[in-house]
């Protein structure tokens, strides 16, 4: 790849609704951005003309630490070829990890190594997400657009009982200090205020090893940006934090004519029936299901002993055919694991791991492969004995390894929907996958109308 062609930026989602999420605003900045779904080559490159930011759409936020090991060395120096100005290791705005799963500290101690970084800077906040850092403590509005309430995280209604990673500290630099030995300072938001000079002379005089950013508004993303900008000048700088890094770079790319102008979209238009696949809990996704059951759509609650390997085929050679049935009555249909957190399949599945010897820390990993899986498994089959346009992806964790089922090679964004999950195209080699429209959402995102939105190709 020649200097005129350098990537300006490379990213590892940790998962497949947040790799969309940083793609969708690379694109809408201007940037030609393909997200890969598996580690790609040049010749996968190649067949992109005019790439600019590539992304890998991964699954570490429902790995171990030693999970995390294996999959990450190999994906950082798989990037790390192109030799990107950038390369971003993208997280959830709500910053979901734990010491034993999806481990963030994990990553950041394989990144530090992988690009020969002493000190990995962490920017955390997307104020266009609802999500705010001040004093190193993270807020987050109740879903991701609209006038929902704003809580520190330990305190959000939905992210503080996270059925894997509940939130149980707002300071940022206390939750991670849980999942490495690596010492940490803050760049507050007094410093961030004073712009990019003062953070630049901050940054210059750390001897921490990892270096979080406060951020509140757009001012400050573009203060970060130009920091991150100055600082890859010489070689591969090396970033965590969510798709605000992709926000404030491209502010700051815009400002210095480094990237066109933004991109305007279409609306993508009705396309029906749409095939939703929910693997969430969150009570954002609960109350779309209800609203999309109330405006039309049809459901099959997927049964917990779907997990159990005696029983899924026949679970889902049941939910294809009824799949079939409503899409040839014209009736888009919602796959789902649970309707919300006190949804009885999910004490159910619970306790058919408990008699498995699982322990409690590896149930949820376990659900979201599982499910994941055999989500993935019913759409592959229905999309071979149906021309199915478009498929809605709820869940982070699950989407992931449903996705994994589908042969994809890449998705490029098509159309905004909601900010941070956009109508993607997928590019396969399988002709029943190639070129079909999709969605990945994460529990927070949307307003209860969102399936309706999708449905209809319009964003919110």
């Amino acid at each position: 790849m020649s200097q005129k062609e350098k990537l300006l930026l490379a990213y590892y989602g940790d998962d497949f609704t947040g790799s969309t999420d940083a793609l969708e605003f690379l694109t809408l900045a201007g940037v030609k951005t393909v997200l890969f779904l598996r580690k790609p080559n040049q010749k996968d490159l190649d067949r992109f003309p005019g790439i600019q930011a590539i992304g890998l759409a991964g699954k570490s936020r429902s790995m171990s630490p030693s999970e995390m090991g294996t999959e990450l060395y190999t994906a950082f120096e798989n990037l790390k070829i192109f030799a990107p100005n950038h390369f971003h290791y993208k997280v959830c705005s709500t910053f979901d990890s734990a010491p034993h799963v999806g481990n963030i500290g994990k990553a950041i101690e394989i990144g530090s190594e992988v690009f020969n970084q002493k000190t990995v800077l962490v920017s955390p906040s997307a104020p266009h997400l609802g999500r705010f850092c001040v004093f190193g403590n993270l807020f987050a509005r109740m879903g991701t657009i609209g006038n929902g309430e704003i809580y520190r995280i330990d305190r959000h209604p939905s992210m503080s009982k996270h059925p894997v990673t509940p939130a149980l500290e707002g300071d940022l630099t206390l939750h991670l200090a849980k999942q490495t030995q690596k010492s940490i300072s803050l760049v507050n938001l007094t410093t961030i205020e004073k712009g990019t000079s003062a953070v630049l002379e901050e940054v210059v005089n750390n001897e921490s090893e990892i270096l979080f950013f406060d951020g509140f508004n757009l001012g400050n993303l573009k203060t970060i940006g130009s920091v991150f900008n100055q600082l890859a000048t010489q070689k591969t700088l090396f970033s965590v934090g969510s798709s605000g890094i992709e926000m404030a770079l491209g502010l700051d790319w815009k400002n210095n004519n480094v990237i066109g102008t933004e991109i305007e979209f279409e609306p993508a238009g009705e396309v029906s029936p749409l095939l939703v696949l929910s693997g969430s809990c969150s009570p954002v996704t609960s109350r779309q299901i209800e609203y999309a059951l109330e405006n039309g759509f049809l459901e099959i609650p997927l049964e917990s002993k779907a997990v159990d390997g005696e029983y899924q085929n026949e679970i889902i050679a049941n939910c294809v055919a009824r799949i079939i049935v409503n899409f040839n009555n014209g009736k888009s249909t919602i796959l789902h694991t649970s309707t919300g957190s006190d949804d009885p399949r999910i004490a159910e599945t619970e306790s058919y791991f408990k008699s498995k010897g699982i322990t409690e820390n590896d149930i949820q990993k376990q659900c979201s492969t599982i499910y994941g899986s055999v989500l993935g498994q019913i759409t592959n089959e229905v999309l071979k004995k149906v021309p199915l346009k478009r498929i809605l992806f709820a869940g982070g964790d699950t989407s992931s390894y449903a996705a994994s089922e589908l042969d994809i090679l890449a998705l490029e964004m098509i159309a905004p929907i909601a900010p941070g999950a956009p109508l993607c195209k997928a590019v396969s080699d399988n002709e029943w996958v190639n070129g079909i429209e999709m969605n990945f959402k994460g529990g927070q995102v949307g307003t209860a109308d969102y399936f309706i939105k999708v449905l209809k190709g319009e964003k919110l």
